[in-house]
């Protein structure tokens, strides 16, 4: 398993740069910020398709700090009920899917997508509760009147392009558990896979080793974010952990997202390690910094040094002397 950055925690700097900071570190490979949220400062998809000078520069950027491009991070709102905004993130979205084939990458990082509640709204609609029974026609709404076809056609693009969709299980997105992410593969396409990223899983209650273990099985891991999160004892125990207070107020929050080893301990994240072999995954964990008490430099190398020591195995051994 190779160690991984997303690479647009550092989206004011330049590729090179970028990659020149991550060098020194031990970093194998980046995940690439290619449109929507995470932006394309680094990697412009509509750009680098359009130059092939501009594209050759671009891949040996890589070759020159021998760190590998793994994915591509295109996460947005491509059912976003208003449709230029929705228009904007399919653009980005399909073009991303385009550059992976061009540089013979496998997988695209992104989010399900959230719709409204009806055609005419304008804001997307997250639907956490099924009573009052409005909520269930929202849902029917949004699953089989604009998710479900959606990403249907998507899955059919990205196959003609030899590209699968790793969905962040995000809260405010249809897919956000592992019910979900199953659910939207079965009906929308075998390319629909997951992202899985532990921060957001955490203090929805589930238990990372089942999550993994019963989407390894299905064979629906597709890439992983290392980030780690940490549930406030205190706050949690009078609010709940839904909580839609802004991240800086984190004295005040449920759960604040926090650098990979300061939201769980070593063992935590050795067995995630360990049931990611288990069943079969064996690409990279990117790294993910989201963390509002440390800067990204430190929360980047502490980062870095943690997961060093937890991924520790080169490879399984090729016989067992033992057995």
């Amino acid at each position: 398993m190779k160690l991984c950055v997303l690479a647009n925690l550092y989206s004011k700097l330049t590729l090179d740069e970028t990659l020149a900071k991550l060098a020194p570190m031990g970093v194998q490979a980046v995940e690439l910020g290619a449109g929507g949220y995470p932006g394309k400062n680094q990697c412009d998809p509509e750009k680098l398709l359009a130059d092939q000078a501009a594209f050759n520069e671009f891949m040996a950027t890589f070759k020159k700090y021998d760190i590998e491009p793994a994915a591509l991070a295109c996460h947005g709102n491509p059912v976003h009920p208003v449709k230029e905004i929705a228009d904007g993130f399919d653009k980005d979205l399909r073009n991303a899917v385009l550059l992976a084939e061009k540089m013979g990458l496998d997988t695209i990082v992104t989010f399900s997508g959230c719709p409204g509640d009806c055609p005419e709204s304008k804001h997307p609609n997250w639907v956490t509760c099924p009573w009052p029974d409005d909520y269930l026609d929202v849902l029917n709404y949004q699953w089989n009147d604009v998710l479900v076809p959606y990403w249907k056609e998507m899955s059919k693009f990205g196959k003609e392009h030899g590209v699968r969709f790793a969905f962040e299980m995000h809260p405010g997105f249809c897919v956000y558990n592992t019910e979900t992410l199953l659910k939207l593969r079965e009906l929308a396409g075998d390319n629909l896979g997951a992202n899985i990223d532990p921060s957001h899983l955490v203090w929805q209650g589930m238990d990372l080793i089942s999550v993994i273990r019963t989407l390894g099985k299905a064979g629906a891991i597709y890439h992983f974010h290392a980030k780690d999160t940490r549930i406030d004892p205190i706050n949690s125990a009078v609010n709940g952990v839904l909580d839609t207070k802004h991240y800086s107020e984190e004295i005040d929050r449920s759960w604040v997202f926090r650098s990979v080893g300061y939201g769980h301990d070593m063992q935590f994240w050795r067995d995630i390690v360990s049931n990611l072999r288990l069943v079969g995954y064996d690409r990279v964990m990117s790294i993910e910094h989201e963390d509002s008490l440390t800067s990204v430099d430190e929360g980047l190398s502490k980062a870095v040094a943690f997961l060093k020591e937890a991924i520790l195995f080169d490879g399984k051994p090729t016989t067992m002397g033992w057995a």
